[in-house]
Order: structure tokens, then C-alpha cells, then sequence
């Protein structure tokens, strides 16, 4: 779902039409699951922080004057996240059988895995870059919007962290 088709969804919403808000939620749960899973490597809490970030987007719809709203959801899905992190939890425990879980990367379970492990070895600045951009579908300037830092450093960061993903990769059995 483009931008366009999501404005046009969230103003059905903003107008009663419930199952557009169906729509933007599976349109959308997927890359909103995995950029909180990617910050927590927590599933229940993760969930929980999904359903918060749907909650309060059913609550209060992105203002019509929004021109691009899956960037504005996706602040609001990191803000959250970001705010638990600081407010109760300062280190997250790696959950072997989390990165497995069904929402992240399609594919062979062993593949998803190796993927997800390489994922994590990134910084967290990284990590996110990567996630809002493969997973969220997120162009370059909007996601440096999202991070406030200059599109040429969310760019060198992107492509240092696919990199580092490739050779991590690389390094393990069968994916050269």
C-alpha cells in the first residue's frame, strides 16, 4: 500500500468506514512488528507495543494535512518503542526461538534465523536503518527525516550495515 492508497484508506477511516482501519492494520502489521521486534527482541512485549501503536492510530488518525503517513506511523511505532526501552527495560535478553517467529523475514527457518543473527550483530542505529528500509519500505529521505540525521550518513550507515550483514552472512555455511 503506497502512500497514496493509505491516505485514501485512513480517510475512509476518518470517515466510519471500519474496515478500512483493516486494511492499513494488515497492510502495515508486518514492518510495525519487526521495527518493535528489532529494537527489543521481545515477543510479548513487542505485540504489546503493536497494539499500542494500532490503539492510538485508531484513536487519532494521522491529520489529513500528513503527506506521508506510513512515515508518521513508523515514528510513532519507533517513539514507543523507544520510550519502553528507556522507561523499563535497559537490556533485553536474546531469545533464540524469538528471531524464528513468523513476522520477519520469509523463508527457510534456518535462513531466517542466520539472518536474523547477523541482523542483530549491528548497532542499534544500524539495525533500525536496515529494518525501516527493507521491512518497512521506507525511502532513504524519509527515513533520515525519521532519524534526524543528514540523508548521506543514513545512507553510508545503510550500506556499511548491509555490509556487515553480507560478510557475517558469508562467513556462515552455504550462503557465498
Amino acid at each position: 500500500m503506497n502512500n497514496k492508497e493509505l491516505i485514501d484508506q485512513l480517510t475512509l477511516f476518518r470517515k466510519g468506514n471500519e474496515e478500512a482501519f483493516n486494511k492499513i492494520y494488515q497492510e502495515l502489521k508486518t514492518p510495525v512488528y519487526t521495527i518493535i521486534y528489532r529494537m527489543t527482541y521481545d515477543i510479548p512485549l513487542s505485540e504489546d507495543i503493536m497494539q499500542e501503536v494500532f490503539f492510538k492510530l485508531s484513536q487519532t488518525p494521522p491529520p489529513s494535512t500528513i503527506k506521508k503517513p506510513r512515515a508518521w506511523i513508523f515514528k510513532i511505532t519507533r517513539n514507543l518503542a523507544i520510550d519502553y526501552k528507556r522507561k523499563y527495560r535497559e537490556s533485553i535478553e536474546y531469545d533464540e526461538e524469538a528471531v524464528s517467529h513468523g513476522y520477519s523475514i520469509e523463508g527457510d527457518a534456518a535462513i531466517r534465523l542466520d539472518v536474523e543473527k547477523a541482523i542483530r550483530e549491528l548497532d542499534e542505529r544500524e539495525r533500525e536503518l536496515v529494518t525501516l528500509r527493507l521491512n518497512a519500505e521506507m525511502k532513504f529521505k524519509d527515513m533520515a527525516e525519521l532519524v534526524d540525521e543528514p540523508l548521506g550518513t543514513v545512507l553510508w550507515r545503510y550500506r556499511k550495515a548491509i555490509k556487515q550483514v553480507k560478510e557475517s552472512l558469508e562467513g556462515r555455511s552455504g550462503y557465498q
